[in-house]
């Protein structure tokens, strides 16, 4: 069975660590990305079966770099959690075309649980 590929952008370096330590434990491929205006290239080389975006993150931001994202037809399937702290993540997360979201802070049960909605390991 092919290991499932998580991509996550945020340019939080401590969610980003924890996220690749949670997400390796548990048998996933991660990869990192602390800005998103280069998201159809990393999505391109890693080819994910997942997608993290955190909403506020450095040169295009979350909203733009999923416009990108589902507007390129090999990549526009791929399934994408929503993050952030906003307090209007619901809305953000549709405005961006995204599958579900996560607000933060959040549970690491429930962001585990998200995950494996999507791409169960």
């Amino acid at each position: 069975m092919d290991t499932k590929r998580i991509l996550i952008f945020d340019d939080d370096k401590s969610i980003l660590d924890v996220f690749t330590i949670i997400f390796g434990e548990n048998g996933y491929h991660v990869e990192v990305s602390e800005t998103s205006h280069d998201i159809i290239e990393r999505v391109a080389e890693f080819r994910p079966h997942l997608i993290l975006m955190d909403n506020w993150i450095p040169e295009i931001g979350g909203i733009e770099a999923l416009k990108l994202l589902r507007n390129h037809n090999e990549f526009k399937n791929i399934p994408v959690i929503y993050i952030s702290a906003n307090s209007d993540i619901n809305s953000l997360a549709k405005k961006a075309q995204a599958d579900d979201y996560l607000a933060k802070p959040f549970e690491l049960e429930n962001l585990e649980k998200k995950v494996e909605k999507f791409v169960g390991c």
